[in-house]
């Protein structure tokens, strides 16, 4: 079955599976904002997302990695999820705060009632958005995502959520064959509070998360478009560029342009 991609902004993307469309971390709004994070992060987005609101008629399921950054949920994408009759599936503590969302625990699985695609069900997996040495509370519990359904060929779907290389990215990879990786990258920081600590994978990170998951193909996301995001596109690319092991594997998509790939 094939399944349609498009890079709307930071980590959201339009997934489109048989005309079923999957949202991921609504960011919508123009660049220009300064945002604050929590716990004295402050940051300043600054593209635009690369398709209008308009363009998001009825989607059928969103999948929110977390709640409480505005780098994956701001203002825009808050309004949009908030008026959406989508389904929305995110962390236990989102759906807490939150207004129709449904929690899931790490392993948790839920079957999407649709006849649109088969035998379609959606796993939580571990995420951490934090260097080893800082508390999981500082930065929230974050969750990714396993996308499953029947004729799949080459293995699932997997969206990491905002996390760095760690043991349950291990674990992903002894539970799943792995057909595409979208992976969060951009090498966050914020300096002036946690040194070079990091909270999303840099390029080193997602190289060894790609050697661990074996994945058929490499989708970097989240990677540009706010300030803390601290390794730059074109470190990015020139570390994957540089791989024999990823770099054929590795597609960069064209924000606003869909991709279809057969699953």
């Amino acid at each position: 079955m094939n399944v349609t991609i498009t890079h709307i902004d930071t980590a959201c993307i339009l997934l489109e599976i048989n005309g079923y469309r999957i949202l991921t971390d609504p960011t919508l709004d123009n660049a220009g904002g300064l945002y604050y994070h929590g716990y004295g992060a402050v940051s300043r987005k600054t593209d635009n997302p690369a398709m209008p609101v308009s363009g998001l008629e009825n989607i059928d399921l969103i999948l929110l990695s977390h709640h409480q950054h505005k780098d994956n949920l701001d203002k825009a994408g808050k309004a949009f999820l908030e008026r959406s009759s989508a389904r929305v599936l995110s962390t236990p503590k989102a759906a807490k705060e939150m207004d129709h969302v449904t929690g899931l625990d790490n392993w948790q699985t839920v079957q999407m009632e649709t006849s649109k695609v088969s035998n379609l069900r959606i796993t939580a997996t571990p995420a951490q958005h934090h260097p080893w040495w800082i508390p999981e509370f500082i930065s929230g519990t974050v969750i990714g995502f396993i996308i499953e359904f029947d004729g799949q060929e080459n293995g699932v779907i997997y969206i990491s959520g905002d996390t760095v290389y760690f043991k349950g990215i291990e674990e992903v990879a002894r539970r799943y064959t792995i057909d595409i990786g979208i992976l969060h990258a951009g090498g966050v920081q914020f300096r002036y509070l946690t040194g070079l600590g990091r909270y999303t994978m840099d390029s080193k990170d997602l190289l060894k998360s790609a050697k661990a998951l074996n994945p058929h193909r490499i989708i970097p996301i989240h990677y540009k478009g706010w300030s803390h995001f601290k390794e730059k596109e074109a470190s990015l690319r020139n570390s994957i560029l540089s791989s024999p092991f990823i770099k054929d594997k590795t597609i960069f998509l064209k924000p606003g342009e869909p991709l279809t790939l057969e699953n």
